[in-house]
């Protein structure tokens, strides 16, 4: 009996114990069953937040690649700026005849402006696309109905001819085949001569060639200067110059036969008077007056028209001090009157007369100025560097026309002359009048 009772009582102790054990076993595993669902939400929440960011991201418009801003800027001697090219201008040339002039761009075109339209506000200008590839330097030829190109992948000449339709537009033709590649370094210039015989082109090592107008070499020119800086031929085409490192201007003579026939290249003269290499170098119109720019911190201005063939060396009229920087350029207007001096981004303006500075043009780009010229009538100087070409007003010029003009009057012998010189120094008052007086 007890022990038919003991049984019993172990038994239901034991299915106490089970079912307690049951019990909490249910309530360990319980919540682990209802966080795994929670996490899976969790995880679905964030996969889908993912998700709709990343279609978010691809909604959103790709942000547009901003054209770089034209640089602006303001002056009162500033004419205009010309307007049209979709890259930076390297080169600029105005033709013989004053009408046109030549810039070229890395946007691979070559522009053509009309010159009576400088003063204005609008521009026109004729484009001749230089195809598949673009070019660095451009040059009239004397007759302005052609020029020439440096091409900058292809180095060498490609010649272009200006062509009047019946309708009186222009249009323009590549020539057939370009000129060989002969230059082992960078070309730094070209040229063609105004009496039509010859076209120059130079590196910036010591090499000058002298081509004829089919693209036959004539003749090489080792300048000995151990790198050239610039190089350019003289207004009247009898002369091609170089400097460089050292710290003086080589001159050199192109000589032809009376048929026309090529002779030689023979040593001029030289300008010798820096103490340190020469930057740039530039003639007058007539050759006769040569203009230089070192980097001894001077330019100077040479009188060149001597009997070199007598040994009679050039004169040094003037020095004067000057701002010099890396690239630096020399422009002398066809009067002599002003030496224009670019260093950097900036133009210095002297007078040749005095060596004294006149005006001063900051920022004129957002680029270092690449080239810079006066047209042929000493009315404008024209800079390039960044897409725009600046045209200023020659004021200096104009001063120093009336300055020259009222001297004259003073030891005028008759009164002709002094009626004369009168009236010459009242038209150049009232340009330079015209020029300094502000707009609205």
């Amino acid at each position: 009996m007890e022990l038919a009772a003991l049984v019993a009582v172990s038994v239901l102790i034991g299915a106490l114990v089970l079912l307690v054990a049951v019990a909490l076993g249910k309530q360990r595993g319980g919540p682990k069953e209802e966080a795994e669902p929670r996490e899976d939400a969790a995880a679905e929440k964030a996969e889908g937040e993912k998700h709709c960011a990343s279609k978010r991201l691809k909604q959103q418009p790709r942000p547009r690649k901003e054209r770089p801003q034209q640089h602006s800027f303001s002056h009162p001697l500033l004419a205009s700026s010309l307007k049209g090219h979709s890259g930076n201008v390297t080169c600029l040339d105005f033709s013989s005849n004053g009408k046109y002039l030549a810039s070229c761009a890395d946007d691979r075109t070559v522009r053509i402006w009309s010159t009576k339209d400088f003063a204005d506000r609008d521009h026109r200008c004729l484009r001749a696309n230089v195809e598949l590839d673009h070019a660095t330097l451009v040059s009239f030829s004397p007759d302005s109905r052609a020029f020439i190109t440096w091409l900058a992948s292809a180095e060498t000449i490609r010649v272009f001819k200006m062509l009047k339709k019946e309708d009186g537009s222009i249009s323009f033709s590549a020539a057939p085949e370009d000129f060989p590649q002969k230059h082992k370094a960078p070309v730094i210039n070209i040229g063609i001569a105004e009496t039509g015989k010859f076209i120059m082109t130079a590196s910036s090592d010591t090499t000058i060639l002298i081509w004829d107008l089919k693209g036959e070499v004539l003749a090489t020119i080792n300048t000995n200067q151990m790198t050239n800086s610039y190089a350019t031929i003289s207004p009247c085409g009898r002369f091609v110059a170089s400097c460089g490192f050292t710290p003086d201007v080589k001159v050199w003579e192109v000589c032809f036969g009376k048929m026309g026939d090529f002779r030689e290249v023979v040593r001029a003269f030289d300008l010798k008077g820096h103490s340190a290499g020469v930057y740039s170098f530039a003639f007058s119109n007539d050759s006769r007056r040569m203009a230089t720019v070192s980097k001894d911190g001077t330019w100077k201005l040479w009188d060149t028209d001597v009997e070199y063939k007598k040994q009679q060396d050039p004169y040094l009229l003037r020095t004067g001090q000057c701002q010099v920087a890396e690239p630096c350029r020399i422009a002398l207007s066809p009067d002599a009157r002003v030496a224009a001096i670019s260093s950097g981004c900036n133009v210095a303006l002297y007078s040749a007369a005095a060596g004294e500075l006149e005006e001063e043009l900051q920022g004129v780009h957002s680029e270092e100025i690449a080239d810079m010229r006066f047209d042929i009538n000493s009315r404008f100087l024209l800079t390039c560097g960044d897409r725009a070409i600046r045209v200023f007003h020659n004021a200096p010029g104009h001063q120093a026309a009336v300055r020259e003009m009222q001297a004259m009057l003073k030891n005028a012998s008759n009164e002709a002359m002094r009626q004369r010189l009168q009236l010459q120094i009242q038209e150049a008052q009232a340009a330079l009048d015209s020029v300094c007086t502000p707009k609205d």
